[in-house]
């Protein structure tokens, strides 16, 4: 669906007056699907969820010594005709990483470490696989699947936050959530739900202000500090979701979904380095 078909899709819910917001409450997105593979089947550089990363004279992140599980490689060239609003750099690739023992839910700056977003812009063809570390557990290796890309369009699942002073009715609420039921579709919805950029796909509320407080130091809603950071907190943009994929042997929590969030600012100048994480599950 694309932004014309958002549009249509609000006006038959009787939602008309919302259509003036469209860049508001949609976002466009890569989706991700994956389909298990032999690691060796794959060519070196090439994007894939799970496996072993392939990078250049860098160093397999640790978190509370051990070696983390390697989440995903996205080979920004291979995905560049599907970001449509150009956010992502045209080339080089990101590697994404995560705490081994899933202990880490992005709910407390002590978190910052447990996670590394790694960047770089440089020659791809020197690229080699990584030596598996013998004290990485087994169960935080997952299995290597390719990926095939597609533009979809996501929605807010909370507008009151994209629209200010919104001011709708019980029963305009209840029109969008029905909206929001059917996008996407039914056959859809059994799928795993990987995405770049867009809105997420909310297991619990929105983490924005989480990642604002809790990446600067605040943990209790009272801080003196919480008012001023809170001005800051729709500054921050989806940077990769990944949910849990039975077929890459993912299980984030009770079947959650990991997010990890970047400032747009430090989106346009590729300071991947300062992505924040979050764990949702149900």
């Amino acid at each position: 669906m694309d932004k014309t078909g958002v549009q249509t899709a609000l006006t038959s819910v009787g939602l008309p007056q919302l259509t003036k917001s469209i860049d508001l409450l949609s976002q466009p997105s890569i989706r991700l699907y994956t389909t298990p593979v032999e690691a060796a089947a794959l060519r070196v550089g090439a994007s894939k969820i799970g496996g072993v990363p392939e990078p250049a004279g860098i160093n397999w992140p640790e978190w509370k010594g051990k070696p983390q599980s390697f989440i995903a490689q996205i080979r920004l060239d291979e995905v560049h005709q599907y970001d449509t609003n150009g956010l992502l750099p045209p080339h080089g690739m990101l590697w994404f990483f995560y705490d081994a023992s899933q202990h880490t839910f992005g709910d407390s700056p002590a978190d910052s470490g447990g996670w590394r977003v790694l960047f770089t812009d440089g020659d791809l063809s020197k690229l080699q696989r990584a030596n598996v570390s013998a004290q990485q557990p087994k169960e935080s290796q997952f299995r290597a699947c390719a990926i095939k890309f597609a533009s979809e369009m996501t929605l807010t699942q909370q507008p009151e936050l994209e629209i200010p002073h919104l001011n709708w009715s019980e029963a305009e609420q209840q029109q969008y959530e029905l909206l929001l039921s059917s996008f996407p579709s039914s056959d859809d919805r059994a799928k795993a739900h990987h995405r770049l950029l867009g809105y997420p796909d909310t297991i619990q509320d929105d983490m924005r202000l989480q990642c604002q407080l809790a990446s600067n130091g605040v943990t209790d809603p009272n801080d003196p500090r919480t008012a001023a950071l809170a001005k800051g907190a729709l500054d921050w943009q989806l940077l990769l979701q990944i949910d849990s994929d039975e077929q890459a042997g993912m299980r984030w929590g009770n079947n959650g979904m990991l997010y990890y969030w970047l400032k747009r600012a430090d989106l346009q100048t590729r300071h991947f380095e300062r992505a924040w994480l979050v764990l949702q599950s149900e």
